[in-house]
Formats: C-alpha cells, sequence, structure tokens
C-alpha cells in the first residue's frame, strides 16, 4: 500500500478544429489584434480591445465586453511562438490574478485547409473547464466563419 499523497490533478481541456484557411492565415487570426477583435466572440461577448506583442516573453491583454456593459480582462505572457505551428500563452483573468492557467495552440497544415488543436491546462475545476469549454467553443465557431 502506497503512504505518497494523491497527486493533484487540474482539469484541462482540448478542442479541435478543420478550418478551411492556410495555416498562415488561421495564425495571423490569433495574432493580430484587429483580426482577434473581428472575430473572437465567446458567448454573447466581444472584445472591446487587445494588445499584443507576440514573441517569446511578450505579453497580450484582452478586454471582454458583455452586452451589459460589463468588462472582463485577461492577460498572460507568450512562452512558446512558432509562426504558423504553435503558440503557448499564459491566461490570467484579472479577478483573479492567483490562478495561472496554459494555452497552447498548434497549427498543422492540411491540404489546403489547417487542423487547429487547443489544449487550455492547469483550469481550477471541472465548472472552470466547461466555462471555457463554450467560450473557445464559440470563439472557433466565430474563428470558422471569419477564415472561411
Amino acid at each position: 500500500m502506497s503512504t505518497q499523497p494523491a497527486q493533484l490533478i487540474e482539469p484541462s481541456l482540448t478542442l479541435q478544429r478543420r478550418f478551411n484557411a492556410t495555416p498562415a492565415k488561421v495564425f495571423r487570426a490569433w495574432t493580430d489584434p484587429a483580426q482577434f477583435m473581428t472575430w473572437m466572440r465567446p458567448g454573447d461577448a466581444h472584445v472591446a480591445s487587445a494588445e499584443m506583442d507576440v514573441r517569446v516573453g511578450g505579453r497580450y491583454s484582452i478586454v471582454y465586453r458583455k452586452p451589459d456593459g460589463k468588462e472582463i480582462e485577461v492577460d498572460g505572457q507568450y512562452l512558446e511562438v512558432v509562426p504558423e505551428r504553435k503558440l503557448v500563452f499564459t491566461w490570467i483573468w484579472r479577478y483573479s490574478p492567483e490562478h495561472e492557467t496554459r494555452v497552447t495552440l498548434l497549427f498543422e497544415a492540411d491540404g489546403d485547409g489547417t487542423w487547429l488543436t487547443l489544449t487550455h491546462e492547469r483550469l481550477e475545476d471541472d465548472a472552470q473547464r466547461e466555462d471555457h469549454r463554450r467560450g473557445w467553443s464559440d470563439g472557433l465557431d466565430s474563428l470558422e466563419r471569419y477564415v472561411a
């Protein structure tokens, strides 16, 4: 019988989607603030502002605005940047700065399209995982329309 404490496993989620656009086009949609503000629509919110310094060690800040005018902000730092292939960044909600999560985006060419794999790790609990699953799914739906 093991006397080691049980290892805590933080929830994560992985979503995969194929886009009818090149990896370059899909990558730019994630890394150009003007494009990101155009397509990202999680739930009923829209992006009110986005700043992105897309380089290893660079930071980003995104402000989402809900229909009632309430704003929520997320920011973080880019940990890996491989143009048209991979983005890894921290994800920190301003209302919960003590809890840093991590997002990894993989862009894989598939003929004339792109397979995007989004993984969001280190989520606090199952409820947060489901909230992010809905938000990311809505965003990917919007991205699919944007790059088509």
